[in-house]
C-alpha cells in the first residue's frame, strides 16, 4: 500500500493491480500517475489491472493518466485492463482514449 490513497498488489497469476481510494482529488492523481510509470517501466507485469471501482468520480487527471497508461503499457508490452464502477465513467474513459475492449465494467 502506498500512503492511504492507493493499494498496489499481485494477484496469484502475477498480474499487478492498482487500486485508487478516496475522493478523487489531485493528491491521489499524482499518486496513481507515479505508480502507473512505476508498475509499467520499472516491474513490467504481463497485466497491470486499473481497478476504479472504490474512485466512483474519477477526475480529469485520473481519466488521462489511465488513457497515458494504455500507451505506455503497449510501448512496454504489457497489457493494461481498466475495471470502471460506472457507464459514465467507461464512456469518460474511452473519450480519453482508452479502447473500450480493455474497460471491463463491475456489474
Amino acid at each position: 500500500m502506498l500512503g492511504s490513497v492507493l493499494d498496489i498488489s499481485t494477484a496469484d497469476d502475477g498480474s499487478v493491480v492498482i487500486c485508487p481510494h478516496g475522493a478523487g482529488d489531485s493528491v491521489c492523481g499524482a499518486e496513481l500517475r507515479l505508480a502507473l510509470v512505476h508498475l509499467l517501466r520499472r516491474v513490467r507485469p504481463m497485466v497491470l489491472i486499473v481497478d476504479l471501482c472504490d474512485l466512483p468520480e474519477p477526475d480529469p487527471f485520473h481519466v488521462g493518466s489511465v488513457a497515458a497508461a494504455c500507451v505506455l503499457g503497449d510501448e512496454h508490452q504489457v497489457l493494461v485492463v481498466v475495471r470502471s464502477p460506472s457507464g459514465a465513467v467507461t464512456d469518460r474513459l474511452t473519450a480519453a482514449g482508452v479502447p473500450r475492449q480493455r474497460v471491463n465494467p463491475v456489474l
